[in-house]
């Protein structure tokens, strides 16, 4: 990469030639997983893909959602098969890893549950380098990376991202905070890479010992909240603090740029935003679940369901980027609760949905003190609800849920646009 504002051409390419770009690279991609993984052989067998593979957004669609907690299950579940596999493709990573061990894979990671994730040979695996270059980092300078090195990719993500980027890198990992202080005044890091908790944790700890970091110029931070009034105590001590969107999984999903106006996703996943609970894509801007697609050969996931709640902000990034931004980390999709000793979840609200004229727009709310819960369905209606359709409603909620439900319309206009499908308005006091 070069130390031009756009390292990467592709960065401000029109949609139409990104799109294409993606499609073609998609159908590629569910060809390649069909040919070499295991767990897609087996999720997409009664589906009737052809020799194209998936080559469009409405075909994608009808490809079944596979969630964090059902990556963990098929891992646990091929470990504990009887016979146990002696492939670790299929033992260790449940199907979706295309190698093996040896040289094609030199680490293997566990995150928590826990879940292992191959690494690869191929350079900046993760893809870091891009949110680094938006962040200010440049070739030639110290980057202090404080996440960890141990068990999970976190410090690895990030030193690969560092490294193509033609940065040297400090490993401080987690935690010996004294150390890491003294490690960054003898070598003076102008890039810092970590959480935000930790890296405001050496500022005070240095403040505290009448020291400074002048040099500390830029930082990239993730695996946590910065909201504005931290990026704003980082900048009142002379450095630009950006987040990034990354997981273990995927790697880069999306970063900060200097607009500070969302975050743009990266050029090297496809990217959803989906009603909870569905696979069913939602209008732009609606608050839904972040469902990933990537494009690495070595551990194919489509349609990852990441867990986390975001919604497309219009428009192109005011830096000149052109690709779709995401307003952020806006909450939870697994809305999953307890009401009267049975549990509903997300799933089940969008079939109360689907068994409704026109399918509208619903959610559950429990109320009610402790010992006396209350579930409404609230219904997205212009008025009172007729009786046929209000029993039709009631009816759909008892035979989805098991479960006795009032019903209360709300104006389309005064909908919320948080995504939650499921809320708890209960007093637990």
């Amino acid at each position: 990469m070069t130390s031009t504002s756009f390292p990467d051409p592709r960065e401000t390419r029109g949609s139409a030639e990104r799109e294409a770009d993606l499609m073609e690279r998609l159908s590629r991609q569910v060809t390649h997983a069909l040919q070499h993984s295991p767990a897609y052989q087996a999720a997409y067998a009664h589906l009737s893909i052809g020799p194209d593979g998936v080559a469009s957004r409405a075909a994608l669609a009808g490809l079944p959602v596979i969630r964090k907690h059902e990556l963990l299950a098929l891992q646990q579940q091929a470990r504990q098969a009887r016979p146990v596999s002696d492939d670790p493709r299929l033992r260790v990573f449940g199907g979706f890893a295309t190698q093996g061990w040896g040289a094609a894979m030199p680490r293997a990671f566990a995150s928590p549950g826990p879940i292992y994730e191959p690494d690869s040979l191929a350079a900046d695996h993760w893809r870091m380098a891009r949110a680094m270059h938006a962040a200010g980092f440049r070739q030639g300078e110290l980057v202090h990376n404080s996440f960890s090195y141990h068990l999970v990719p976190a410090g690895a993500m990030m030193e690969s991202g560092a490294r193509a980027l033609g940065c040297t890198v400090f490993p401080g990992g987690t935690g010996q905070t004294e150390q890491q202080l003294q490690a960054m005044l003898d070598l003076r890091p102008s890039a810092y890479v970590g959480t935000p908790s930790f890296l405001r944790i050496l500022l005070e700890k240095a403040e505290d010992n009448a020291t400074a970091l002048p040099w500390l110029r830029t930082a990239l931070v993730s695996g946590e909240a910065c909201p504005p009034s931290l990026q704003a105590w980082f900048a009142e001590r002379g450095i630009a603090a950006y987040q990034c969107y990354a997981s273990a999984d995927l790697g880069l999903i999306a970063y900060e740029t200097s607009a500070r106006q969302g975050l743009v996703v990266d050029e090297d996943v496809l990217v959803e935003i989906v009603r909870p609970g569905t696979g069913e894509p939602v209008p732009e801007g609606e608050v839904g679940e972040v469902v990933v697609t990537n494009f690495n050969a070595d551990h194919p996931l489509l349609r990852f369901g990441t867990g986390d709640l975001s919604a497309v902000l219009p428009g192109p990034c005011p830096s000149g980027r052109s690709n779709t931004r995401l307003k952020g980390w806006m909450g939870r999709a697994d809305q999953t609760t307890k009401v009267r000793g049975m549990f509903i979840h997300p799933g089940q609200v969008a079939e109360v949905a689907r068994r409704l004229p026109g399918q509208p727009r619903v959610r559950l709310v429990v109320r009610g003190e402790r010992a006396d819960d209350q579930l409404v369905l609230q219904i997205a209606h212009p008025g009172p609800l007729n009786e046929e359709l209000a029993a039709q409603c009631l009816q759909c909620v008892r035979d989805v849920t098991k479960l006795r439900a009032d019903i209360e319309p709300v104006p389309p206009g005064q909908w919320a646009n948080d995504g939650k499908v499921i809320v708890d308005e209960r007093s637990y006091q």
